[in-house]
């Protein structure tokens, strides 16, 4: 559904009746285009003193062929020198320069008072930074912290984070990349996510890297030679994942219930891939899986995508209604792992993504049963995550208001109050969901394990 409010800002009138009124002016975001730059634009690349993380980073701007700039830091031309980057100099004094990216390693920063190098780099070009730019801050997870007071200040990062996602507007996504001290070299799939247009509608976010083996791939298709398969994927966010996946390389399997065979099938030969229409829901699902993989040698990556909403306020809700969202919200996910996990039904460096929601985060009226099977979901991410072997990972994404036929169906008022409610003034695209499946998905995407990461354009819900 097309948002009508949009398309009149863009117009000389609504353009004079949003200035004068003060009302949110939204900018169209720009997206991920194949066969395009990771970055259309320059990037200002900074670092506080002592931080460990720079060579990493000027590694992957040198991977992606940035064009860079730095002020007058030693350090950082240090490790732009080692990776063979090359750095243009830029001076504070500069106002006419203009950013698509900032990337600032503050993993360096040791103590409260020292949060003051935030403010140095960034207050003299905080208006420099063009529309749909990036702030990307890197800091040392916390509990990996050599002293507390590092901690505490590692910590604060993501205050200051997220306040800039809510300050600059225009577009700019703001998100921090948590390392920990060993995971240098486990950076690249977040930092490379992050700075492109692939993050267009994902902000005020952190996602922590672990140490974990690095995997060389193909960026251009890096789940080339991979059998995915995604449940519910005949329309909505579900045919968006297996789109993005197919295009990034994988075969995909599509999975929904055989009442939905025609659109199923539809999405399958847009793409190349295959169908399996069964119920996830019944007993042998997880079996039924292994089996539709096995002759495209084995799964790699799951999406459990499938879900319903049966809203009612919980004093009106009748017991089937509830039994039923958390059955196959959730219940079934948890069924279909236990099932792989123990019968070998994902292969070495698996990857297992699962959708929650902004409602399992923030609760929602009516939506008891949802909110529950959503929260659900971020349980069986972050629980199952510590046990899982032979590089098999679990991740999650967290949608927010999404442009889809269910948030069509959201009477007018309510929903135009979803999507001005957070900084992009916008709801989002399924695109937008998918590709930060794909990041989940990725073989270089070794070291993330156990994260959440909302995709709401930094609703203000649950922030």
């Amino acid at each position: 559904m097309s948002d009508q409010y949009q398309a009149f800002s863009k117009s000389p009138i609504g353009k004079f009746v949003i200035k004068n009124l003060g009302l949110p002016a939204p900018l169209e975001l720009d997206r991920f285009e194949s066969a395009t730059p990771v970055l259309k634009g320059a990037v200002l690349v900074g670092a506080a003193p002592n931080s460990i993380f720079s060579g990493e980073i000027a590694q992957v701007l040198s991977n992606i062929h940035a064009n860079s700039y730095a002020g007058n830091n030693a350090e950082l031309q240090q490790a732009a020198a080692k990776v063979g980057l090359t750095v243009n100099a830029f001076n504070e004094g500069d106002k006419e320069s203009k950013f698509k990216a900032v990337v600032f390693d503050a993993s360096g920063i040791q103590n409260s008072e020292q949060l003051h190098e935030l403010y140095s780099f960034f207050h003299p070009i905080a208006r420099q930074i063009q529309n749909s730019g990036r702030v990307i801050v890197v800091g040392l997870t916390p509990e990996s912290a050599p002293t507390i007071q590092q901690a505490i200040a590692q910590r604060a990062l993501e205050g200051f984070v997220k306040a800039v996602g809510k300050e600059f507007k225009k577009g700019i996504a703001a998100d921090l990349i948590l390392v920990d001290a060993d995971a240098a070299t486990n950076l690249e799939s977040s930092l490379r996510f992050l700075i492109s247009p692939r993050s267009a509608y994902v902000s005020g976010q952190v996602i922590h890297v672990s140490k974990a083996n690095v995997l060389d791939i193909d960026w251009a298709k890096p789940l080339a030679g991979k059998t995915a398969l995604v449940t519910g994927a005949s329309r909505g966010i579900g045919e968006a994942i297996a789109h993005v996946l197919s295009r990034d390389g994988a075969h995909v399997i599509c999975l929904d219930v055989p009442q939905q065979q025609a659109d199923l099938d539809r999405v399958a030969h847009e793409i190349g891939g295959s169908t399996l229409a069964i119920d996830i829901t019944a007993a042998d699902a997880g079996e039924q899986i292994k089996v539709a993989a096995a002759s495209k040698g084995g799964l790699d990556i799951i999406v459990h995508n499938a879900g319903v909403t049966r809203d009612k306020t919980l004093a009106n809700m009748k017991p089937e209604l509830w039994d039923m969202v958390i059955n196959i919200n959730l219940s079934a996910a948890e069924r279909i792992n236990d099932y792989l996990l123990n019968h070998s039904g994902l292969n070495e460096n698996g990857r297992i993504v699962c959708v929650s929601s902004i409602s399992g985060i923030a609760g929602n009226l009516g939506q008891t049963n949802y909110a529950a099977s959503k929260a659900g979901v971020i349980g069986l991410v972050k629980f199952t995550a510590p046990v899982l072997k032979d590089g098999i990972t679990i991740n999650a994404v967290a949608p927010g208001f999404i442009e889809t036929q269910m948030t069509a169906a959201i009477p007018f008022a309510i929903r135009e109050a979803g999507r001005r409610m957070n900084s992009m003034s916008q709801g989002g695209l399924p695109v937008d969901v998918a590709e930060t499946i794909a990041l989940f998905a990725s073989s270089a995407s070794t070291g993330l394990n156990g994260n959440v990461v909302r995709v709401c354009g930094q609703s203000l819900l649950g922030a």
